[in-house]
C-alpha cells in the first residue's frame, strides 16, 4: 500500500481519529516495471468491509496513461494540517511516480469505489521548475499545498528537495527549500511546525539505485547516512545529524503529539531503528535504540542478512511502533511507552528470505531457534517479505504488502516479479498475542 497522512482534515487530533469510522476500501499501487511487461501501472481499489460480498476483492484498477512510472508511495489533497478549513477535504490522492518523475492527481472522491484521474503532472514541469527527479513522499501543508519529496535531480545524482504544488490547479509551482545549501541526498520527510522543524532523509542516487543494490556500492558515498534538518519557517537547511556510514535512512516520523519534540526513523542498511529528538540548547539529535541483528547465512548474496527495515510506523495513540524486516520476513511491534528504551511486544513473520524449504540456510541467529515457517494465504505460499505497513485509524488492523522497488525486487525475491506482489491484513490481536 502507499502511504498517506495519519489523518483526516475533519479529525482535531491524532486521538480524534481514531474514534473515526472503519476503513471500508484501500488504494494500493501496483507496479508492471521490471516484469518484462509493457504494461502501465495501475491503482488498485480494495474492499476490506467484511460485511461486503466483495471482501478483500480487487473491485476495480486504474490504470496509469503511460508505461514505466514506478508509483511507489501515496499522500492526500488535505489532512489534519488542514483542520479548521471548511473549504479542505479528502478529494484526491496524490501518486509520485518514483522513476517517471509524473506526478498522478486521483480522484477518489467522485466515485470512491472507482477513482479516475484528474490530472497529470508531466516531468519536464519538474525537471524545469524545481531542478529535481525522482518524487517520492507527498505531504499536505497548513496552506492547503502538496509538498512532494525528491531522490536526486534529474540526471539521477543525489539531492534533496521538496516540489511544491499549488492547492487548487495541482501546478508545479517550484521548490520549497530557500538557500544555496541542500543535502546531498533525499528520500522521507516529516514536519513539526510547532517546534519549527522539518526534518527529511536520505536513501541513496537514483541512478545507482535503479539497477537494484549492488554491495560494491558501499564504501562509495552512493547510499545515505544523515537525518537532515530544516527550518521550517525559513524554509533553509541548518543541521545534518549522521547515524552511521550506509545506513540508508528512509521512514521518519514524529511522534503524533502535535507538541512532541521526538520520533524514530529506520535505517535499512544498518537494520537500526534511531530515536530523533531536540536537545536542551534547540538543535536535533539522535540515538539507536533498536538494532535487528544479522543472521549468518548459507545460499544467498552475502555471508550476513540484515534485516533490512524498510517501512515504519506509529501509532495515532503513540503507543506503539511498527516496523518490517523486508529480509528476515518479520513484522515488529515495540511498545514505545518510554521512547528511549522501545520494547518488543509482538512479531509475526510474512514471508522474507530465511523461510524454512527455501535456498537459504541459516547457520546463526541471535534471536531465533529454527527458520520460521513459510508465509500461506489460502494454500498459496507468499512470495517476497513485508514491506509497507499502514495501520487502521483504531490502531487494530495493520495492512502489509509485499514489493520494494522492482530493481530490488527482481534481485532479492524473482518471483514477485513472476507472480506479482501480495497484502495481506494482520489483526492487532495477532501481533500482540504472538510474543
Amino acid at each position: 500500500p502507499g502511504k498517506c497522512g495519519s489523518c483526516g482534515p475533519g479529525y482535531a487530533s491524532p486521538l480524534e481519529a481514531m474514534k473515526g469510522p472503519r476503513e471500508k476500501i484501500v488504494y494500493v499501487p501496483c507496479i508492471y516495471r521490471n516484469t518484462g511487461k509493457e504494461i502501465p501501472d495501475f491503482l488498485a481499489t480494495v474492499d476490506v468491509d467484511p460485511e461486503s460480498p466483495s471482501y478483500s476483492q480487487v473491485i476495480h484498477r486504474l490504470p496509469m496513461p503511460n508505461v514505466g512510472d514506478e508509483l511507489h508511495h501515496s499522500g492526500w489533497n488535505a489532512c489534519s494540517s488542514c483542520h479548521g478549513d471548511p473549504g479542505k477535504s479528502r478529494d484526491f490522492l496524490i501518486l509520485p511516480a518514483l522513476v517517471s518523475s509524473r506526478i498522478y492527481v486521483v480522484d477518489v472522491a467522485s466515485q470512491p469505489r472507482a477513482p479516475r484521474i484528474h490530472k497529470v503532472v508531466n516531468p519536464e514541469d519538474v525537471f524545469w521548475k524545481c531542478g529535481l527527479g525522482y518524487p517520492h513522499t507527498s505531504h499536505c501543508l497548513g496552506s492547503g499545498e502538496v509538498m512532494i519529496s525528491a531522490l536526486g535531480d534529474p540526471a539521477g545524482n543525489g539531492k534533496g528537495g521538496f516540489i511544491l504544488l499549488d492547492a487548487e490547479s495541482f501546478e508545479v509551482k517550484g521548490t520549497w527549500e530557500e538557500g544555496d545549501e541542500v543535502p546531498p541526498m533525499g528520500y522521507d520527510f516529516w514536519y513539526q511546525p510547532r517546534h519549527n522543524v522539518l526534518i527529511s532523509t536520505e536513501w541513496g542516487a537514483p541512478k545507482f539505485l535503479g539497477y537494484g543494490f549492488d554491495p560494491s556500492d558501499l564504501g562509495k558515498g552512493r547510499y545515505g547516512r544523515r537525518l537532515n534538518v530544516w527550518d521550517w519557517s525559513s524554509h533553509r537547511y541548518i543541521q545534518a545529524i549522521d547515524v552511521g556510514e550506509d545506513s540508508a535512512p528512509l521512514e521518519i516520523r514524529f511522534l503524533h503529539d502535535p507538541d512532541a519534540s521526538q520520533g524514530f526513523v529506520g535505517c535499512t542498511i544498518s537494520s537500526a531503528v534511531h530515536r530523533f529528538y531536540k536537545t536542551q540548547d534547540g538543535a536535533w539529535a539522535a540515538q539507536k535504540v533498536i538494532q535487528v541483528p544479522s543472521k549468518k547465512v548459507e545460499g544467498w548474496l552475502l555471508p550476513e542478512m540484515p534485516g533490512f527495515i524498510t517501512d515504519i510506523l506509529i501509532s495515532l495513540d503513540d503507543r506503539f511502533l511498527y516496523f518490517s524486516n523486508w529480509l528476515h520476513g518479520d513484522v515488529r511491534q515495540y511498545d514505545i511507552s518510554d521512547p528511549k528504551n522501545p520494547r518488543l511486544v509482538g512479531q509475526v513473520f510474512v514471508g522474507g528470505s530465511v523461510a524454512k524449504g527455501g535456498p537459504v540456510r541459516v547457520c546463526e541467529d541471535e534471536e531465533l531457534q529454527s527458520q520460521p515457517e513459510p508465509f500461506v494465504i489460502q494454500g498459496r505460499k507468499v512470495p517476497g517479505g513485508p514491506q509497507m505497513l499502514q495501520l487502521s485509524l483504531d490502531g487494530r488492523r495493520l495492512y502489509v504488502s509485499t514489493s520494494l522497488y522492482s530493481a530490488w525486487d527482481r534481485l532479492f525475491y524473482p518471483e514477485l516479479l513472476r507472480s506479482g506482489p501480495t497484502s495481506a491484513r494482520i489483526h492487532h490481536s495477532l501481533i500482540i498475542n504472538h510474543y
